[in-house]
Order: C-alpha cells, then sequence, then structure tokens
C-alpha cells in the first residue's frame, strides 16, 4: 500500500471514529418525569430547575407533573397517567407512600426505572431512594429546639403525617428531647398541604392568649412562615420558631429574627442526581429490575443516596442568599 493511500485510509478511520464519538446514545423519543404534588413551591421549582439542567446535559427531554396542591390521590393519578405513555423513567416524591406504591409496582413490572427522592415508598419496589437523612435533620433541629428552650417548655409540631419523610423528621426531633424530660409535645397538628391551617391555628392560639405553646416547629416548607406572619402581626414574642427547607418567605423571617433557623434540603441535587440515575439505569439496564438489590452484595443500585442538609439561622443567611442569587445568575 502506498503512503498515499495508507494515510487516506487512516483520515477516514479517524473522521469515522469521531463521528461516533459526538454521535449521542439517546433516542428523541426518551422522557423522563418528575411526579410529585404542590409543584408551584418554591422547593419544587428548585428541583425542576436541577430536572431540566439534567436533562440538557444528557440532551433528552424531561417534565414535571402532579398536581398544584397537596394531593396524593392527584398525585398518583398523574403517575398513572405517564405509565399509560411510554416514559423512560419516573422520579417520584411519595405524598402518601400506601397511595402510589401499586403504581411505583405497576411501573417496575413493566420495565420503567422508578427512584423515589425527597420522600420515600420504603414499601414499595422502587430501585433507590436519593434525599435528605430525615432523621437526623429532625435531631439536628431537636437540638437547636432544647437549646432555645433551655431544656424545658411545651412544643407544637406542623406536619403532614403520612409523609415518610416528616414521620422520620418527628422521630428525629423526639430523639432529640429524649434526654430533656421538661420539653413535652402540646400538639401535633396536621396542615394537609394548606399552610393556612398553620396561620389559623397559630392565631387561634395567641387570640386565647394560650401559653401552652412554647415553641412551632414545622416538618414542611411551608407552615412556619405563617406562624412567623401570625407572631409579628401579634406582638408576640420569645416564641421558638424552627422551620424547614428555603421558601423565601422563611428566609425573610430569619432576617427579621422570628425563625430561629430551618434545615435547608437539595430538592436541587435529588432531581438532578435522580435523573441521571435513570438514564444510566435506562441505557444500562440490569438484567431484571425486581432483583433483590437491598440484599444483594454486588448490587449496582444503592438503597439510599443521602444528599445532605445546611443549618441557617441568623450567622449564615445573607451567606446563603448571596449563594443562592450568584447561582442563578
Amino acid at each position: 500500500m502506498s503512503r498515499e493511500l495508507a494515510g487516506r485510509v487512516f483520515l477516514a478511520a479517524l473522521v469515522l471514529l469521531l463521528l461516533n464519538c459526538g454521535r449521542s446514545e439517546h433516542e428523541p423519543d426518551e422522557i423522563y418525569y418528575l411526579v410529585s404534588t404542590n409543584i408551584k413551591l418554591p422547593y419544587w421549582q428548585t428541583a425542576a430547575n436541577g430536572l431540566l439542567t439534567a436533562a440538557a446535559q444528557l440532551r433528552v427531554k424531561a417534565e414535571m407533573v402532579g398536581p398544584d396542591t397537596y394531593d396524593p390521590k392527584g398525585e398518583r393519578d398523574a403517575f398513572e397517567r405517564i405509565l399509560a405513555g411510554k416514559p423512560t423513567g419516573i422520579l417520584v416524591s411519595a405524598a402518601d407512600p400506601v397511595v402510589v406504591t401499586p403504581a411505583i409496582d405497576a411501573a417496575i413490572a413493566r420495565g420503567v426505572p422508578v427512584i423515589t427522592i425527597d420522600s420515600d415508598a420504603p414499601g414499595s419496589k422502587r430501585l433507590m431512594f436519593i434525599g435528605t437523612d430525615n432523621r437526623e435533620a429532625g435531631r439536628t433541629a431537636g437540638r437547636i429546639a432544647v437549646k432555645a428552650l433551655g431544656g424545658k417548655g411545651s412544643v407544637l409540631f406542623f406536619t403532614m403525617p403520612e409523609q415518610t419523610n416528616l414521620k422520620e423528621r418527628l422521630n428525629g426531633y423526639l430523639d432529640a428531647f429524649s434526654n430533656s424530660s421538661d420539653i413535652h409535645v402540646a400538639e401535633i397538628v396536621d396542615i394537609k398541604g394548606d399552610a393556612r391551617v398553620a396561620f389559623d391555628r397559630t392565631m387561634d392560639l395567641v387570640e386565647r392568649g394560650s401559653h401552652a405553646v412554647d415553641a412551632f416547629l414545622c416538618l414542611e416548607a411551608s407552615a412556619c412562615a405563617e406562624v412567623a406572619e401570625v407572631l409579628s402581626r401579634k406582638y408576640v414574642k420569645n416564641k421558638v420558631v424552627i422551620a424547614m427547607d428555603t421558601d423565601p418567605r422563611t428566609l425573610e423571617w430569619i432576617q427579621k429574627g422570628v425563625i430561629a433557623a430551618t434545615l435547608a434540603q437539595k430538592p436541587y441535587t435529588m432531581a438532578f442526581y435522580g435523573l441521571k440515575n435513570l438514564d444510566d439505569l435506562h441505557h444500562h439496564k440490569p438484567a431484571s429490575l425486581q432483583g433483590k438489590f437491598p440484599k444483594d452484595s454486588r448490587s449496582p443500585i444503592p438503597v439510599y443516596v443521602n444528599t445532605g442538609a445546611t443549618l441557617i439561622d441568623k450567622s449564615n443567611v445573607e451567606a446563603f442568599l448571596q449563594a443562592e442569587n450568584e447561582a442563578k445568575k
């Protein structure tokens, strides 16, 4: 073979190699979904940002679906609607694990990978959970409450009892209170996904002149801003208020000194990392999605990925807001 011909063959092979390297392994019809409730909340809009950023990097389609209100059955219906199509993979935050578990199991049976984020459905066949160590988050917040109360007082929780993540946070708080016999739980209020319940209950306590509650502890994102609103309007001082997540109003009330602290989760990370894992599972699918992965010492899938949480109080809220603003530029 002449040098000239050999050179042409080499160049042709190089061009083919480069073309193959640039070719995406993704198909045009690949589409991933994130299913939740209350999807208009800032928390879930942050998650949607993580979802769409990962989708753009992978050059796939992604969409967040679910009811605008706290509606576990509406979430299940949204899940079942997308499953009736051809979803490539599904992320879901289980508002009520009992309600959504049959839909998750049906997806796995059809070969559609499902990962839970934020709130788990541990009794389902979901492949893994990505989110906060919620019990530890509760312990962290509980230790803050114990210190702020001086080890004694009565507390009220605002929560949604069916959510796995909120149950774990409550248990974490109770762990933190276990060595403080003078801290008592006065009430656990189910807000049913409606922060106005927290506003009304706090207003009722304040207007009745009740001194039965020394601390208001919120296990989800929206309630404590409503508590702070009532306490501010009524000029009530010396109440401990500890929130969850980084709703803009929550951060404003921390700046004003009404809310003592909050724990910032990473919904962006949950959705971003979740989509990347779904994509990998689609393109490198195990022989069966119904394997006993939790008990398999060589499992390619972890049971749980901890995305972490950050304590925010008046000492670091400004730095947190500055970092958030810079990230949006």
